[in-house]
C-alpha cells in the first residue's frame, strides 16, 4: 500500500458514525482539560507568559503600547495561540492512547478480517511511546527556537508534526496484530513510510477547521498503512 492509498482509505472511513464519535470525544476531553487548567492556574500561566515575553523583549514593547486595551488584546491573543496547540497535542495523545482500539476495529473488520492478531504491543508500551513522543516533540521546539531568528524556523512545525504523528500512531496502529518481533522489523524497515505519512497527516494540523479531524484522520491513515504492510510482509514471509 502506498501513502496515498492509506490517506484515501482514511478519508473514506473518517465519516462513519463509529469513527465520528472518536473524532468528537478526544477533542472535547482535551478542550475541557485545558479549560479547567486555564481557569485554575490562570495567574500562573499568565506569569509564565509575561516572563517568556520579557526574555525576548516583547513585554516591554507591549507595556508601552497605547491605548492599553490593545496590549491586553494582544496578550489575550497570545494566550489563545498557545492554548490551541496544547488542546490539539492533548487530543492527539488521547486519540493514540484511548481511541485507537475502536478505530482498529473499524478498519480491521472491513479491510483485514483474516489478519491474525499476535498482540505484540501493550498499553504500557503505548503510554511509553506517547511520553517519548511528547517529550521529544517539546525538546525539538525548544532546541530549534534560534532557527526562527534566521528564517529557517519555518520548517520546524512541519518536521515536529511529522515526528509527533509517526511516533504517536505507528506503535498503536499495529500493536494488536503484529508480534513484538514484527513490530520491531516494521518500525525499522518502513521508517521512510512512517515519516512520510507523519508529514502528510501533520499538514492537516495547519488547516483551520480541518485540523479538528486531524487526530483521527492521522490514526486511520497509520492503521491502514501499518496493517497493509504487515499483511503484505506476512504473505511474502519477510516478517
Amino acid at each position: 500500500m502506498t501513502l496515498l492509498d492509506a490517506l484515501g482509505r482514511a478519508l473514506r472511513d473518517l465519516f462513519k458514525l463509529r469513527v465520528l464519535w472518536v473524532v468528537v470525544w478526544p477533542m472535547g476531553a482535551a478542550l475541557l482539560i485545558w479549560l479547567m487548567l486555564g481557569v485554575t492556574f490562570w495567574s500562573t500561566f499568565s506569569g509564565w507568559m509575561v516572563q517568556g515575553l520579557d526574555v525576548i523583549g516583547v513585554q516591554t514593547w507591549l507595556a508601552d503600547l497605547e491605548p492599553v486595551w490593545i496590549a491586553h488584546t494582544l496578550q489575550a491573543l497570545l494566550h489563545f495561540l498557545l492554548f490551541v496547540p496544547l488542546v490539539y497535542l492533548t487530543a492527539l495523545v488521547i486519540t493514540a492512547l484511548f481511541g485507537m482500539p475502536a478505530l482498529i476495529r473499524v478498519v480491521a473488520e472491513r479491510d483485514y478480517p483474516q489478519l491474525e492478531r499476535r498482540n505484540g504491543g501493550s498499553f504500557v508500551g503505548s503510554v511509553w511511546s506517547a511520553v517519548v513522543a511528547v517529550v521529544l516533540f517539546i525538546a525539538l521546539w525548544l532546541v530549534t527556537l534560534p532557527l526562527w531568528l534566521i528564517g529557517v524556523g519555518v520548517i520546524v512545525p512541519f518536521v515536529a508534526a511529522a515526528y509527533l504523528n509517526q511516533r504517536l500512531f505507528r506503535y498503536d496502529a499495529i500493536a494488536e496484530h503484529a508480534s513484538a518481533a514484527e513490530m520491531a522489523t516494521l518500525f525499522r524497515q518502513e521508517r521512510g513510510g512512517w515519516w512520510g505519512l507523519g508529514l502528510l497527516t501533520g499538514l492537516v494540523q495547519f488547516v483551520p477547521l480541518l485540523n479538528l479531524l486531524g487526530p483521527v484522520f492521522a490514526a486511520l491513515a497509520f492503521i491502514h498503512y501499518g496493517l497493509a504492510r504487515l499483511e503484505q510482509r506476512r504473505r511474502q514471509g519477510s516478517v
